[in-house]
């Protein structure tokens, strides 16, 4: 797991996740964009985000392109989504950055409640309070009756 300027982080610290040895492609055949992305500082980024643990075993916490950046902190909607999925009136959950004038992306959930269940905005958001922190707090709830696809 790697750090944006190219040093290897430890357990417990979330970065890239990266790749090298001989079961590795050497690169994208006529595609040096990709090539100037995916392969630095000697190692093939996945676009992955991840952690190790202590034991040196790997979590993927989400896509890097998902990410949401809130003013500067970034936020994995798989990890919002994981909370969410927890309380016991969600279906479904799919969280989003949605465009915010100041802080840039603002998190937002669109959840599909269990059948005969019932739960309110407010509800979900005081519910994912109590297990994130502020700023990964979705502000915009909308529980709808499928997600679209």
């Amino acid at each position: 797991v790697m750090a944006l300027d190219g040093q290897l982080l430890k357990p417990g610290e979330t970065g890239e996740i990266v790749i090298r040895g001989p079961n590795v492609t050497a690169g994208y055949e006529k595609n040096l964009d990709a090539n100037a992305t995916a392969f630095a500082h000697g190692w093939f980024h996945t676009g992955d985000q991840g952690v190790l643990d202590g034991d040196g075993y790997l979590r993927v916490t989400g896509r890097l392109k998902e990410i949401i950046n809130r003013g500067g902190e970034k936020i994995s909607p798989l990890e919002v989504d994981d909370v969410l999925m927890d309380h016991p009136a969600v279906a479904q959950v799919v969280t989003f950055a949605t465009p915010h004038d100041k802080l840039g992306e603002e998190v937002a959930a669109a959840i599909v409640l269990r059948e005969g269940m019932a739960a309110t905005e407010g509800d979900i958001r005081s519910f994912a309070a109590l297990r994130l922190a502020d700023f990964k707090v979705p502000r915009i709830v909308l529980i709808l009756d499928e997600i679209p696809k």
